[in-house]
C-alpha cells in the first residue's frame, strides 16, 4: 500500500512559499496540465444533454407522450450512483490500454470509446417506434459518461499540484459548460441544418448525434497527448503483485477506512455536506420565485442562459485566482461568505418587483459567487483525496455526500418560503450558511487545513 503521506507529496505546498502575484495567477491557466484538464472538461460536459434535455426535444418532436418523456429523468441515475463502480476504475486494468497508456489514461481512452459507441447506438434508435430502445441507449450514454467523469476527476486530482487545483477546476467548469452548450443548442442547430438540406427528421437527428459522438474524440486526443500522473504510476507499481479482486476490495474499503482514520474526519464530512447548502436552499426556489414575481419564462431563460452563463464562467476563473492567491482556509471563508451574502440580491429583487435589470443583477450575483464557492470547494475536496490507490472512489464518495444538501436538506425550502414570504426567505438563506462557517472556524482552529496543505492528514 502507498502511504497517504507519500501519495500526497506532488500536491504538497510549502507554507513559507511567497504569495503568488496576479500575473502568476493568470499564467497558471496556460500550464500544459491545466489545459489538458480544460479539454477533458469539454469531453465530460458534452454527453450530459444527449441523454437529457436534447434527447427530450427529439422525443417530443417524434410524438412521444409526456408521461413517457417524464420517466426519462430516470436515465440520469448513473450520475448519482457512479461511486458504486468507482473502485473498479481505481483497481482494474483495461486490457492493452492500461499497458499502453497507463492506469488513468487507459481508462480515459476506454471510457471515451465506450461513450462514442453508446452515442452512436442512441443515434440509430427511433423514439417514435421504440422508446424502450431509446431508453436503453440513453442509459448506456449516461453510464459511460459518468464513468468518464470518474476517471477525469481522478486524473485531475492526481495530475495537478495543489497550487493548480483551483485553476484546473475553473478551467474544467468553463469547458464543461461549453460542452453542454454544444450538445444542446449546437445539436439543435446541426439537426436544423441537416433538415434544411432535405434530409428526413429522423435521419437529421441521427447525424446530429453522430456529430456529437465525433466530438468526443477531442477528449480521446487529449488523453493520448497527456502524460500519466506520477502518483498513479507509483500506485500501479505498489499494487502490481495483487490480484484484481484484492485491488478492488482495497480500493472500496480503503477509501472509507483511510479517510475515517484522519483527525476530525466526521467534522470534515459534515462540512462537505453543509458548505454548499446555502446555495442549494435558495437555488431550489429561484425559478418559482422569479415566475411568482411576474417575469415570463422567456425573460428568465434569456437572463439565466445569457447573463447567468457569463457570470458562472467569470466566477469560476475568479475562484481559481482566489484559491491560488490565498490559503485553503482563507479561500473557503471568502467563497462561503460571498455565496451566502449573494442571497440578499434576491431579497432586494423581491422588493424591487418586475425589473429586468434587477433580475439580471440578482442572477449575476448568485451565479458569480456560487461559481467562486464551487471552484474553491472542489479544490478542498481534491485536497482530501490524497491516496492515489483510491482517488476515484474517494472523490466520487465525497461528491455524492456533498449532494445531500442539494437533494435532501433543501427539500423543505418551499415550505419555508410559503410560511415567511419571499424577502424573509432569502434572508434566511443567508443564515443557512452559518453552520458551515462555524465548522470552518472549528476545523481551522484544529489545524485541519494546515494539515491538508502540507500533505499530513
Amino acid at each position: 500500500m502507498v502511504a497517504p503521506e507519500a501519495a500526497s507529496q506532488p500536491n504538497a505546498s510549502t507554507p513559507s512559499s511567497p504569495e503568488p502575484s496576479w500575473r502568476e495567477g493568470l499564467a497558471v491557466y496556460l500550464q500544459r496540465r491545466v489545459l489538458i484538464v480544460l479539454l477533458l472538461g469539454f469531453s465530460s460536459g458534452l454527453p450530459l444533454a444527449l441523454s437529457g434535455s436534447t434527447l427530450l426535444v427529439w422525443m417530443r418532436e417524434s410524438g412521444v407522450d409526456l408521461g413517457t418523456i417524464g420517466l426519462f429523468a430516470l436515465v440520469g441515475t448513473p450520475y448519482t450512483l457512479k461511486f458504486l463502480w468507482a473502485p473498479l476504475v481505481d483497481a482494474l486494468h483495461v486490457p492493452l490500454l492500461t499497458r499502453g497508456f497507463g492506469r488513468r489514461r487507459g481508462w480515459l481512452v476506454f471510457s471515451q470509446l465506450l461513450l462514442i459507441a453508446a452515442i452512436l447506438l442512441l443515434a440509430l434508435t427511433d423514439p417514435a417506434r421504440s422508446p424502450l430502445f431509446v431508453a436503453l441507449g440513453a442509459l448506456l450514454v449516461a453510464a459511460t459518461s459518468s464513468t468518464q467523469d470518474i476517471v477525469v476527476d481522478a486524473f485531475r486530482v492526481e495530475s495537478l499540484p495543489e497550487s493548480e487545483q483551483a485553476a484546473g477546476m475553473a478551467s474544467y467548469v468553463a469547458a464543461y459548460r461549453i460542452g453542454m452548450l454544444v450538445s444542446t443548442a449546437g445539436t439543435l442547430f446541426i439537426v436544423s441544418g441537416f433538415e434544411s438540406t432535405g434530409i428526413a427528421r429522423t435521419s437529421a437527428w441521427m447525424w446530429g448525434y453522430a456529430t456529437m459522438a465525433a466530438l468526443v474524440l477531442i477528449g480521446t486526443a487529449t488523453a493520448l497527448a497527456a502524460t500519466e500522473p506520477e502518483p498513479s504510476v507509483r500506485a500501479e507499481a505498489a499494487t502490481s503483485a495483487e490480484t484484481a479482486l484484492s485491488r478492488v476490495l482495497h480500493a472500496a474499503t480503503g477509501a472509507f477506512s483511510e479517510f475515517l482514520a484522519r483527525k476530525d474526519a466526521w467534522a470534515a464530512l459534515a462540512f462537505v455536506v453543509l458548505f454548499k447548502f446555502t446555495d442549494a436552499f435558495s437555488g431550489t426556489m429561484t425559478a418559482p420565485f422569479v415566475i411568482d414575481l411576474g417575469f415570463s419564462r422567456n425573460d428568465y431563460a434569456a437572463i439565466v442562459k445569457g447573463v447567468g452563463l457569463a457570470a458562472t464562467l467569470t466566477g469560476g476563473f475568479a475562484g481559481g485566482f482566489v484559491a491560488r492567491r490565498y490559503s485553503l482556509a482563507a479561500s473557503l471563508w471568502i467563497g462561503g461568505a460571498l455565496q451566502a451574502v449573494a442571497n440578499l440580491a434576491f431579497a432586494w429583487l423581491a422588493l424591487a418587483g418586475i425589473n429586468e435589470w434587477a433580475l439580471a443583477f440578482a442572477i449575476t450575483a448568485e451565479n458569480f459567487t456560487s461559481a467562486i464557492g464551487t471552484v474553491i470547494f472542489v479544490a478542498y475536496l481534491s485536497a482530501l483525496c490524497q491516496n492515489p490507490l483510491h482517488t476515484a472512489t474517494q472523490y466520487a464518495l465525497l461528491t455524492a455526500l456533498s449532494a445531500v444538501g442539494r437533494t435532501y436538506l433543501s427539500s423543505g425550502a418551499g415550505y419555508v418560503a410559503r410560511a415567511v414570504g419571499w424577502p424573509p426567505f432569502f434572508v434566511i438563506c443567508v443564515f443557512v450558511a452559518v453552520p458551515s462557517l462555524i465548522l470552518l472556524a472549528w476545523l481551522q482552529r484544529r489545524g485541519h487545513f494546515d494539515a491538508l496543505e502540507t500533505g499530513k492528514v
